[in-house]
């Protein structure tokens, strides 16, 4: 007996203590049995051995706590159970959204997400595509920064599983999961102009090879054609050069009030990141919405009920995005090869006083 409890102790000091890893001969060995018995067991092929001996190997494994790498495993047998997502900057709220939706699909089929951030980075998006490539990812959702498409078109080559996160890539002939950007920019464009803003300005990080920048531009430029007697422009910003944002809004504010004094001036910010931005120039210029000038941003940031009299936004189903983009990547990594597939879902307009004219406030 006494023999039996130093026995358990032992084992409980090896696991707690990390001193090694259970390993599956440790196993074979405690159960009384050979490796290639662990091996079926762990591999499915119950049918190859007796009730008896399951029982003696599932005991075994939970007694001493063993934890097959499903590393190797995968390896061995062709499936790693791993998702690779590379993101082009983890600082943008909307990819920490997106991130959250695509784990909880992951999660519910068995999957663990990796998830790499390349700083809208070239060499460093190359660098996790290195990285997620030694581990045998099966697929990968990728929203790229949009210069160096190379290594997606290779990638397309050797009919490797990618869905792209609400970015096109020319040449590529991946899915896409993403926000209808023209539709949203559209929907958030009009409200302004039937709010009675006659001056909009939309306001985006640098558009060329970004899809989704480049739709918003598009949506926005549609709204603005149906008013002849409204004028629209479209201001690139560059937020890491710092008081670009603000320099930038308060020239389209001078140029507007020169050439149209009467005017009600209106900015719609490009995204989340963009949002905090404005919203901090305007209180650097000391101007207040919507008293002296209309605000509407994409992405509900957590503070954008909180600022003011509340900001309006255009909210993305985000969780929605990520988790329709993993469902999408399964269905090639299990063979789906149907043509390209494209899901676009609606963004949700909710609208708050920053938005509003000032004579239509409640006071």
């Amino acid at each position: 007996m006494a023999g039996r409890v130093r026995q358990k102790s032992n084992m409980q000091h090896m696991r707690s203590a990390g001193a090694g890893k259970v390993t599956i001969a440790q196993v074979a060995r405690e159960a009384g049995v050979s490796k290639t018995s662990i091996s079926r067991y762990l591999g499915g092929e119950l049918d190859a051995l007796s009730a008896p001996l399951r029982e003696q190997i599932r005991s075994t494994i939970a007694r001493l706590g063993y934890q097959p790498s499903q590393m190797a495993r995968g390896l061995k047998g062709g499936r790693t159970k791993l998702i690779g997502m590379l993101v082009a900057d983890i600082l943008n709220p909307y990819s920490v959204a997106v991130l959250h939706g695509a784990e909880a699909a992951c999660q519910e089929h068995g999957y663990t997400l990796m998830l790499c951030n390349t700083g809208n980075d070239e060499k460093r998006e190359k660098q996790s595509l290195a990285a997620l490539h030694s581990y045998s990812v099966e697929g990968l959702l990728f929203n790229t920064q949009g210069r160096n498409v190379t290594p997606l078109k290779e990638l397309g080559q050797a009919a490797f599983p990618v869905v792209l996160l609400d970015r096109r890539v020319e040449g590529c002939d991946f899915d896409l999961v993403g926000l209808d950007n023209v539709g949203a920019a559209r929907m958030a464009t009009e409200h302004l102009l039937s709010s009675g803003y006659s001056d909009i300005g939309l306001v985006v990080q640098p558009l060329q090879g970004v899809s989704s920048r480049q739709g918003r531009q598009a949506g926005f430029l549609q709204a603005m054609s149906t008013r002849p007697d409204c004028h629209g422009e479209t201001l690139e910003v560059h937020i890491d050069q710092p008081g670009h944002v603000a320099t930038t809004v308060h020239e389209f504010l001078k140029r507007r009030r020169n050439q149209n004094g009467d005017g009600r001036v209106a900015i719609l910010a490009g995204n989340g990141m963009v949002s905090l931005q404005i919203a901090l120039a305007l209180q650097s210029m000391k101007l207040r919405f919507p008293e002296d000038i209309g605000l509407l941003c994409f992405d509900e940031l957590s503070w954008s009920p909180l600022v003011g009299s509340g900001i309006s936004t255009i909210e993305q189903p985000t969780y929605d995005i990520g988790f329709a983009a993993i469902e999408r990547l399964l269905a090639r990594i299990n063979g789906e090869s149907a043509p390209r597939r494209e899901i676009l879902l609606d963004g949700r307009l909710i609208p708050r006083g920053s938005s509003k004219l000032a004579q239509d406030m409640v006071l």
